[in-house]
This record gives C-alpha cells, structure tokens and sequence, in this order.
C-alpha cells in the first residue's frame, strides 16, 4: 500500500487535479499480468518508435524525448474551462514547470465574430464538437508545446480535495467581494484580507474571483493576476497535502476527474516521481499581455516569449544565444 500512494505524489503536486486517476484507471484492469504485458509491449513499441524517428531541431528532440512528460490541467465551470494549466514533468531532474493559460487568452476559431467571447480559450472545451480535444489543439498552438496527456477536474471536486486535507492557510491579498445573483447558482463571494484557513466553497470563491463589486478592490490586472493568486493556493496545498490523508483525498475527488492517463503511464510516472517536492514546482504564466478588443478583454500571447520560455524549460539554448556562447568561448 506504501508503494500504491507514491503513485500520487506527483498527482498532488499538481493542483490535486490527476489525485484518483489511478484509482479510475485502475478499475478498468482486474489482471495484474494484463497489466504487466500491456506496459511491456507499450515500452517496446515507444522504444522503437522514438530509435526510428529523425527530429529536425533539437528542440523538436527534446519536445519528444521520453524524459518528460506534459499534460493538460483543465478546471471546469460548467461548459467552459475556468483554470487551464499545462504541467510539464522532467522525469530525471523531478522539477515540474506549471504554466497557467489565462482564460481569457486570444485564440480565433472560424465560425464566429473576430472579437466575440467565443474567441476565448476557455470557450473551446464546452463549444467545440471535439470538447477536450479541441482545447489540447489550442493549447499546443497557443504554448508551441506537444500536450500527451489531460486530467479534468470540476470545482466540486476541488472543494473535496481541500476539505480532505483539512483546508489551506492562505493569506488573501484583499477583501474579495463579488455577487452575481444571475449565475447558476447565484454567486456570492465575500472573503476577508488576511492569513485565514480556506476550505469548502471558500476554496472555490477563491480560486473563482477576479473583479470586485463596486466600491471593492478587484486584481489590478485582470485575470493575470487571479492566476498569480491561483498557483499561490496550489503550492500551500500540495506543501499540505504531501503524506496527509492521501486515501481520504484520492476518495473525495474521485468522482471528479476524467483523464486519458492509464494505470500502466501511472505506474511509470510513480517511479519517476520518488524524490519529487513541492519545491521542484516551477509555476510560470503565459508571457503576454491584456488588452480590450472590441468590447471584451483579451489576453494577448506573446509569441517571442512564449520561444523563450519553452527553451528554459528543455534546458536549451535560443540560436542568437547559443553564437553568443561561441564568442565568449573564443575570446
């Protein structure tokens, strides 16, 4: 059973979000010697698959290299995709890079108006026939990443992996007030300044606010800064969650979650993950900027400094970089 929980360290490392996928893709295999054979012939065949395939940069190689793995963390408001992260896990080094895409992020699709809500990322999952296949393509065209994997989690299940773990010290930036009587349900945030437990819907509001009521103070940069405050609360709950309660976390937020992941890939991973921390967690948002289009604002990705960014996380170097390098070593 010791070794059964390691599988889930990783998971919790990352937003609790892929905490009972094992559990769900457990049920789908009675045979352990199934499983066996299936994660041998699977091994094989990746094996020869990456020993055949040419790659024509290095960044393409290390896009694909079997060291690392990414995958697509999706937090669900009804039909539409409120938190979208793309978790990228470095099997030899156990550092995870966090990226968090604003939901707001730009990205035109045919068939509807050029600056309409619909052109948002978070409009995808719940509007295009496609559903989690359909932001996976958007998410790889938006970061210029190759996406293997997707874990989905509704709010609800994130109120039950809080409150499994006894709720998360947090210090709230401001007063967070906010009502929209015509949600459904109707919402009404009211959270107090200051270092507070938060759990149940608390959680929720929290991780949900963005503007204020009148009168009220709102994140100055729009849901930039509502991610900021997003991967704040994950890292104080995976510091938390790591060893405490695992069985009650993995039972609460079980009925939650939908992945493509399988029990033989989770096996792989907990072997990889021996050694992870909370401290190997690296959390970054999309390079990019807000601004209003039309009557709507958009946050606008940043194509250099996405580059930029992709070529930090494999560890390697721009071009212009990399001619500078040789120069210095010359001289």
């Amino acid at each position: 059973m010791k070794q059964f929980f390691k599988i889930f360290i990783l998971s919790l490392a990352i937003f609790s979000l892929v905490t009972t996928v094992s559990i769900r893709t457990y049920v789908k295999y009675s045979s352990p010697d199934e499983m066996a054979q299936a994660d041998s012939d699977e091994n094989k065949d990746n094996d020869k698959d990456e020993e055949d395939r040419e790659f024509d940069t290095p960044l393409e190689k290390a896009m694909h290299s079997g060291d690392r793995i990414n995958i697509l963390l999706v937090g669900l408001e009804g039909p539409r995709s409120d938190t979208i992260m793309l978790m990228n896990f470095d099997k030899k080094t156990k550092k995870a890079n966090l990226i968090s895409i604003p939901r707001d992020t730009y990205y035109y699709r045919e068939g509807y108006a050029k600056y309409s809500d619909s052109q948002k990322i978070n409009a995808v999952y719940g509007m295009e026939e496609e559903g989690i296949n359909a932001l996976i393509k958007a998410a790889e065209e938006v970061t210029g990443m190759p996406i293997d994997n997707y874990a989905t989690i509704k709010y609800e299940g994130l109120r039950a992996a809080v409150d499994a773990i006894g709720g998360v010290e947090f210090d709230v930036p401001f007063h967070m007030r906010y009502t929209d009587p015509y949600d459904k349900p109707p919402l009404y945030i009211d959270i107090k300044p200051g270092e507070q437990l938060i759990k149940g819907d608390k959680a929720m509001e929290l991780l949900r606010f963005r503007k204020g009521d009148p009168g009220y103070p709102g994140y100055p940069d729009g849901d930039v800064g509502r991610t900021k405050t997003q991967q704040e609360f994950i890292k104080a709950a995976v510091k938390k969650a790591m060893g405490l309660k695992l069985p009650a976390v993995i039972s609460a937020v079980y009925p939650h979650i939908e992945t493509d992941l399988t029990l033989t890939e989770l096996l792989g991973l907990a072997a990889d993950a021996i050694g992870f921390s909370a401290e190997n967690i690296r959390t970054e948002t999309l390079p990019g900027t807000s601004k209003y289009l039309g009557e709507f604002s958009f946050f606008l990705a940043d194509g250099e400094e996405i580059t930029k960014l992709v070529y930090e996380i494999y560890d390697l170097k721009l071009s212009a970089d990399a001619d500078q390098d040789k120069e210095a070593e010359a001289n």
